[in-house]
């Protein structure tokens, strides 16, 4: 019989707020070459979707829009 380790959570966590600064930290250390993303992301305690949709809205490029003629 194999024992494994449980965590039991007694809390509820909050809802931490990051900052811009720390955001575009961390999104600029994903830039840097040979960056790997999940062990940035383990290192900020985030889940690696949050550094990538993070990534997305700090890198966004607004395309030029193209207006039709009515």
């Amino acid at each position: 019989m194999t024992k494994h380790q449980i965590e039991v959570i007694t809390s509820v966590e909050r809802r931490r707020r990051w900052s811009q600064e720390d955001k575009e930290r961390l999104v600029a250390a994903c830039l840097e070459p040979g960056a790997v993303l999940s062990e940035i992301a383990r290192s900020a305690g985030i889940h690696v979707s949050q550094l990538f949709r993070w990534r997305r809205e700090l890198c966004q490029i607004e395309e030029p829009r193209t207006e039709t003629a009515s």
